[in-house]
């Protein structure tokens, strides 16, 4: 017993317990994501009635997940010059773009033009020359909301207004100002386009969730390695010991 009391064996067993801890937290984070992605999925929330947007969200917060589709009413002014146009968004089988235009949100005392903005997807179109001129000034909006999209795909031209997902590290390329960590999606198309629904999402979001399950899987994986070395450590450094207390018995016995 003594033998796995040193101080290398203690430094053995301290190891393994933060190993074994930090894969096992981050586990269960990842597990507690894919849990929230499931709920959101379950739950569908476009069907309530609108509520403020400051009462979902502030502009530094983090998204809520358990808010996905909820409809808000957003007040604020366009910022015209900050249009985009997200690409792969298909209606009937045919591919089209989503027109997206920051809403600077109004402040507590009124309109503030350079106040953190709500990119709104106003809605869709199948060619980006048949787009209407952007909309200036104050508006109200009522959107469904949603959290940026991450499904990895790179913006390989940076300078143009087209983007291949609704991300906020591609859009604060086109926008001078603070974002949202969220989007709104016009429950009633702006502008004369056509609708923008749900339903256009691209699918790779809903393999995020399974992501964040098979990262759980992995870090606990990890934990179990680490909980392997260090018992064929002990086990080998523990064996010339026992082997020595083995020997010592048997010229006591004899």
């Amino acid at each position: 017993m003594r033998a796995f009391l040193t101080l290398r064996m203690l430094g053995a067993h301290l190891l393994v317990l933060v190993c074994v801890g930090v894969a096992g937290g981050l586990g269960l984070w990842q597990y507690d994501a894919w849990q929230e992605h499931r709920a959101a999925e379950a739950v569908d929330l476009t069907q309530l009635e609108p509520v403020p947007l400051a009462d979902v969200m502030g502009p530094d917060d983090a998204f809520p997940g358990d808010q996905v589709g909820q409809p808000v009413e957003v007040s604020g002014t366009w910022l015209p010059d900050s249009t985009v146009f997200v690409s792969g968004r298909e209606v009937d089988g045919v591919e089209g773009f989503w027109v997206v235009t920051p809403l600077a949100i109004d402040g507590p005392d009124g309109p503030d033009p350079d106040g953190p903005a709500l990119p709104v997807v106003r809605g869709w179109l199948s060619a980006i020359d048949t787009a209407p001129p952007p909309p200036a000034g104050t508006a109200s909006v009522v959107a469904w909301l949603q959290p940026t999209e991450g499904s990895g795909e790179a913006d390989t031209d940076p300078d143009d207004d087209v983007l291949p997902q609704l991300r906020t590290a591609d859009l604060i390329q086109h926008v001078d100002q603070d974002l949202y960590g969220a989007y709104g999606v016009a429950t009633e198309p702006l502008d004369g386009l056509a609708p923008a629904t749900l339903e256009q999402l691209p699918s790779p979001g809903r393999f995020t969730a399974l992501r964040n399950l098979l990262y759980a899987i992995e870090w606990w994986v990890f934990g179990g390695f680490a909980a392997f070395i260090w018992w064929r450590f002990v086990r080998e450094e523990g064996a010339p010991q026992e082997a020595s207390a083995e020997a010592d018995r048997v010229r006591s016995d004899a």
